[in-house]
């Protein structure tokens, strides 16, 4: 008897709340159709502004990665506002908002713990709209120096020529000084050379502009110049500055091995000396022993060794 009075209990239980349910159900059926049609619609509405935005986007930008970044946040915020209007149709608005406020809370937590991978990110953002460097430029990065091969939102990846390839983030790009190298097409080689004193100056100059006049890779509008830079301790010294066409690396150095050859040669054939160092050493300074009486010294000292 007591377990029939149980059954019949848990079956009228399940019975009543199958009904509310049902009740329910009808009760919000108008509403459930209303949230489906704005869900659909919705999506579509979606797809429709981010291919629009799309559009506007790559007419000021060229980064595809950075476009369909943004296309995505511009597609996820409309779903959002759907859904919650959606929801919010289904009295079910009280609850999103408990969920997106402890979501804001987790995200808040997760900002501090990733702020480096953040500030990647937005440099990776900033990058891409200043576009301080391009695949394919030869630059000088965070004391490295290579073609850059890749630019991502997170990070720079350069091409050394020594055969390395490294991997900068992207806030050590943006934070640090950039030497872009091909912006301009052209790089300069300076040289730095010394005569001796006793060369005329002037031929000396004539003779080395001569001498790099016609060397294959000059700029045509770009002069190549020399200036005398100062009194060296046993040189008189100057600056050579050549323009090379082109900013690839392999042309510049055999643009700037092709001048030194050059300016060796015509200096051979025109007895022009470029000096050694000179070091003067002086043995009688302040109670110092004279060289000229070292000799004697040394062979007194061996004599009262033999005796």
């Amino acid at each position: 008897m007591v377990l029939e009075i149980d059954v019949n209990h848990i079956t009228n239980l399940l019975t009543d709340k199958l009904t509310t349910w049902f009740n329910d159900f009808v009760r919000l059926l108008p509403n459930i159709v209303i949230a489906a049609i704005i869900l659909v619609l919705g999506f579509y509405l979606a797809k429709l502004i981010r291919n629009l935005a799309l559009r506007f986007i790559n007419k000021m930008s060229q980064n595809a990665t950075l476009n369909n970044l943004f296309g995505s946040i511009i597609y996820i915020t409309v779903i959002g506002i759907v859904l919650f209007t959606a929801l919010s149709i289904l009295q079910l608005d009280k609850a999103v908002t408990t969920a997106l406020a402890g979501a804001g809370i987790l995200g808040l937590a997760l900002a501090f713990a990733f702020q480096d991978i953040a500030a990647n990110f937005m440099s990776g953002v900033f990058i891409s709209f200043r576009k301080p460097l391009h695949v394919g430029d030869i630059v000088s990065v965070s004391g490295y120096m290579g073609k850059v091969i890749e630019v991502n939102l997170r990070d720079t990846v350069i091409s050394t020529f020594e055969g390395k390839t490294v991997i900068i983030p992207n806030k050590d790009v943006f934070q640090n000084a950039i030497e872009n190298y091909s912006l301009q097409g052209k790089r300069r080689f300076d040289l730095e050379v010394g005569v001796s004193y006793g060369d005329d100056l002037e031929k000396v100059k004539r003779i080395t502009l001569e001498a790099v006049r016609d060397i294959e890779g000059l700029s045509e509008a770009d002069e190549t110049t020399m200036f005398y830079t100062g009194f060296g301790d046993s040189s008189i010294n100057f600056s050579i500055r050549i323009w090379v066409n082109t900013p690839e690396q392999m042309a510049f150095k055999k643009v700037g091995s092709e001048a030194i050859m050059r300016i060796k040669k015509a200096y051979d054939d025109n007895d022009i000396m470029i000096p050694f160092p000179i070091r003067t050493l002086d043995f009688g300074i302040k109670g110092g022993e004279k060289l000229s009486e070292m000799s004697v010294n040394v062979a007194q000292s061996r004599a009262n060794s033999i005796e």
